[in-house]
């Protein structure tokens, strides 16, 4: 066993290992952030389920662990799932990891975890790294409160809708919604921003947390404007985010959100102009450009 595994005296399991589900987190980073119960669940179980079996490799090699793996990933999930919850019932001790961090948390693990419960198989959730929440306690926006959202969709328009009704939830919920959440990746951070500035205002608190753990931890908090330019600024983006919005709107945020679609229908109701003309003006005043304007009037006017 290597020198931070559990070798070192006082540590060695005084109990045996109960057959069941253990739900095993992760470091999201740095190796040290291991837990010493996660480190014996992992050498003592009959087999450990992998999102991918060769990043776990990479954790267990370096830890001297030699415990046998199996794939559980998004596109085998469901059929791994019921193998594991057979396996558990034969009286084996199963290990669930994800490449990092915490699993069923925007990774795999929901499926097996209902199924074990259905099948009245023991689950054991380890405590552990997560990024969603080591952003959260440093971020500077509330930690009272706060929900976690896991990706934005993918696409522009989708995900400009997602963010439309999580501003009409929040103005719903008048400040007690908390601090909001998302995981994002590298090559749509900046796309991602840019309708956060769209959609709640340049002004609206944010906070970008990249790299956690890692030697090139950063934070970037401010105005959704302050770091969508922070992030323009740099060369190159890296490593995967976790974006966080506060919870609470200002008066103004409420005061002027207004949908692209009822803003143009005001606009030629008030000034008697035409369908492209309100367009234009709209988008205009609210910084967008003439074809993304247009697909927003086009994927909402019917509202």
């Amino acid at each position: 066993m290597a020198e931070d595994s559990l070798s070192r005296p006082g540590i060695a399991p005084t109990e045996p290992l109960a057959p069941g589900l253990y739900l095993v987190p992760t470091p999201i980073g740095n190796l040290r952030d291991i837990t010493l119960r996660a480190l014996d669940v992992l050498e003592r179980c009959d087999v450990i389920a992998c999102e991918d079996t060769r990043e776990t490799q990479k954790l267990l090699n370096h830890f001297g662990i030699e415990t046998p793996t199996v794939s559980h990933h998004l596109h085998n999930e469901r059929d791994r799932a019921d193998e594991l919850v057979r396996r558990v019932l034969a009286g084996e001790r199963i290990a669930l990891v994800s490449d990092a961090g915490m699993p069923a948390i925007a990774d795999p693990g929901e499926t097996a975890v209902s199924l074990a419960v259905a099948a009245g198989v023991p689950v054991y959730a380890l405590p552990g790294a997560n990024a969603a929440v080591t952003a959260l306690v440093a971020s500077g926006l509330p930690a009272e409160r706060f929900s976690f959202r896991g990706f934005l969709p993918s696409k522009s328009g989708e995900r400009r809708s997602a963010l439309e009704a999580l501003h009409r939830e929040l103005q719903s919920l008048e400040g007690v919604a908390g601090t909001q959440i998302f995981y994002e990746t590298p090559h749509r951070i900046v796309e991602a921003l840019t309708d956060v500035v769209a959609v709640f205002g340049a002004a609206h608190p944010v906070a970008l947390a990249r790299e956690l753990t890692k030697l090139h931890e950063e934070f970037l908090r401010g105005t959704a404007a302050d770091v969508l330019r922070a992030l323009e600024a740099k060369d190159r983006v890296r490593g995967e985010m976790v974006l966080l919005l506060a919870g609470t709107l200002s008066a103004e945020e409420n005061a002027g959100s207004e949908s692209l679609a009822a803003a143009v229908r005001r606009v030629m109701r008030e000034e008697g102009l035409d369908e492209m003309a309100a367009l234009k003006r709209v988008a205009r005043e609210r910084g967008l450009g003439k074809s993304e304007a247009y697909r927003e009037w086009q994927r909402t006017k019917g509202r």
